[in-house]
């Protein structure tokens, strides 16, 4: 069975994008909504996240913790945040290589902003059968794709439940 390389999902958040996109382009906030980020580390100057911005993100799923080292790509203010990941490791990211690259656009619509967050797998080198023998051991018996699907669903309405929350539109 060939892999699925991309998934992705929307939701609509009633806030206008500059907000929305503020909370999302901070990597250290994501573990406010992600159910498997717990936060992270940016390295460098404080400040607003721009194109080279590197940190690390602190995972879980399960009783199991890992580490992932990104870069942030692409930054488009209030549209659009996007960032490879590159390296992995329990502690710190000591082995490297493309992992995936994760997106997120936001689109002003007259109820708020659609959010789209979109995950890529970058794995391309890794034979079919490889991938989906490790992501199957890694994900408790699902490809990356399909768990990646719903851990999007989920970062999304917490996403929209944290930030309407905080305005007073939830």
């Amino acid at each position: 069975m060939p892999r699925t390389f991309t998934v992705s999902d929307s939701i609509v958040v009633h806030a206008p994008p500059a907000d929305v996109y503020r909370h999302v382009a901070d990597p250290a906030r994501m573990g406010e909504w992600s159910p498997e980020n717990l936060g992270a580390v940016v390295h460098g100057e404080p400040g607003e996240t721009r194109v080279g911005t590197v940190f690390d993100g602190r995972n879980k799923r399960g009783a199991f913790r890992w580490t992932t080292r990104c870069t942030v790509t692409a930054v488009e203010k209030d549209r659009l945040f996007r960032f490879r990941v590159h390296a992995i490791g329990i502690r710190s990211p000591r082995v490297r290589g493309p992992i995936a690259t994760w997106e997120y656009r936001f689109e002003e619509v007259p109820e708020g902003t659609l959010v789209t967050e979109t995950w890529t797998d970058d794995r391309r080198s890794w034979p079919d059968a490889v991938a989906h023998a490790f992501d199957r051991v890694a994900t408790r018996g699902h490809t990356f794709a399909v768990f990646q699907q719903r851990n999007i669903g989920t970062t999304l309405r917490n996403l929209k439940k944290v930030l309407e929350t905080a305005s007073g539109t939830g």
